[in-house]
């Protein structure tokens, strides 16, 4: 990560030209990235960076304001904003922008094949299958056990995550979790305890331990539950806290991912770290993580923004 100095710091301010924010996008979490958009507004405001916010509405319509801009801050969540899209166009427009490339946002959005990534080197991710209209449902719990995970291969935010206990409860699950994709993924459920790692320009921020009374971290524990408990420090011992910082690096880089995001990763009892998901635009709300990992280092919301900034950036810039 670059030396956070006031030098430093000024030189991004100042050369970060006309930023566009975009956000909001017509996925599930919309409402998630209106509020990441509107922190960051916020922020460049204060910074005396001169901004301008598009709400986009998942079209190319308007596209030729945006060349106005020298870089974009994307704050968008879900797909269309965090899939590789958004970021193939502003390719094609030869605009730099923040975080991952279209590549790592295309694999980070697609959790099976991340999970056949991770697995093709070696790291431990949750055994699991996509489920078609041909999958024998008893064959399923046969493979993954109970309690499993049916969730939506190409969501975020937990939209559409179901933790099934009884077999009964697995075709309600698995409708509800079409309601969001096409492409349903079942997971073996793995008992341990939750940590979260963000990745900021090739350096793992502070672990945080996740605790909630949910049934697991979903959208009402990430977003609206006020008894959801973040411990960072972590509590992990040293050296159980670098392993698991030096795995978050090493899953995000295997799918292409860089600049910044965030590793979701569960601990079991006998110490194995199971990757769960990688995410490629995490949120900047008043809940998220990344922030808070940030804070832990003495990173205010300001200078993380201005380092995420700098992700848009050329070396040659920054020097």
């Amino acid at each position: 990560m670059t030396d956070f100095t006031s030098a430093v710091y000024a030189k991004i301010v100042a050369r970060a030209g006309h930023v566009g924010i975009l956000m909001g996008g017509n996925s599930a979490e919309r409402d998630v990235s209106l509020e990441t958009g509107a922190n960051v507004v916020s922020a460049l405001q204060r910074l005396g960076v001169q901004s301008t916010a598009f709400d986009w509405d998942g079209s190319l319509d308007g596209i030729q304001e945006w060349k106005d801009c020298d870089r974009f801050f994307i704050a968008l969540h879900g797909r269309g904003g965090e899939d590789g899209k958004i970021q193939s166009v502003l390719d094609l427009m030869s605009i730099p922008y923040t975080g991952t490339k279209v590549l790592g946002c295309a694999l980070s959005m697609d959790k099976n094949r991340t999970k056949h990534i991770w697995r093709g080197i070696g790291l431990s991710t949750p055994d699991s299958f996509l489920v078609t209209a041909g999958t024998n449902i008893e064959w399923l719990i046969e493979q993954l056990g109970l309690p499993l995970m049916i969730k939506p291969a190409r969501e975020g935010s937990s939209f559409g995550i179901t933790k099934v206990n009884k077999a009964n409860e697995l075709i309600p699950a698995i409708r509800s979790a079409l309601t969001y994709d096409s492409a349903v993924l079942a997971e073996s459920y793995v008992t341990g305890s939750e940590y979260t790692v963000a990745v900021l320009d090739g350096t793992s921020l502070p672990v945080i331990k996740i605790e909630t009374p949910q049934s697991f971290f979903n959208y009402e524990a990430k977003y609206n539950g006020e008894d959801t408990k973040y411990s960072c420090p972590s509590g992990l011992e040293e050296n159980a806290e670098a392993s698991l910082k030096k795995l978050a690096l090493q899953a995000f880089s295997s799918i292409n991912g860089s600049g910044w995001g965030r590793v979701d990763i569960i601990l079991d009892s006998k110490g194995i770290a199971w990757l769960i998901e990688a995410n490629a635009v995490p949120g900047l709300t008043s809940h998220s993580l990344v922030p808070m990992a940030a804070k832990n280092i003495g990173i205010s919301f300001d200078q993380l923004i201005v380092l995420i900034l700098s992700t848009s950036m050329t070396k040659e810039q920054l020097i």
